[in-house]
């Protein structure tokens, strides 16, 4: 069903990175570590390779299914690091005494 030429093949990659990028968001939300990013969208990739595997009792082989795959774990990874790196890269406050209201 991927492919140009045809509506539901473009809403079907349309959505493809779309869950690329609330997958990004949940690499912020669980995992909180830019390092990791990478290996827990490959990951989540592989598994859904096996899935996808399994379920059509076949190797996926168009060209189409791997693009769409390929630019989805790319956004997935590089999004997901950078919303990690902001975390991470905040500044640590030094000032751990309370504040008074003198």
């Amino acid at each position: 069903i991927l492919g140009f030429s045809t509506p539901p093949g473009r809403l079907s990659m349309m959505a493809f990175i779309l869950n690329a990028f609330t997958c990004a968001l949940g690499l912020l939300y669980f995992i909180r570590r830019g390092k990791q990013c990478l290996d827990f969208t490959v990951t989540v990739h592989f598994f859904h390779l096996l899935g996808c595997w399994m379920y059509n009792s076949r190797f996926p082989s168009t060209l189409t299914w791997w693009l769409v795959h390929i630019v989805c774990t790319a956004l997935m990874a590089a999004i997901g690091e950078y919303l990690c790196m902001r975390i991470e890269l905040r500044e640590i406050p030094l000032n751990s005494a309370p504040k008074s209201n003198v």
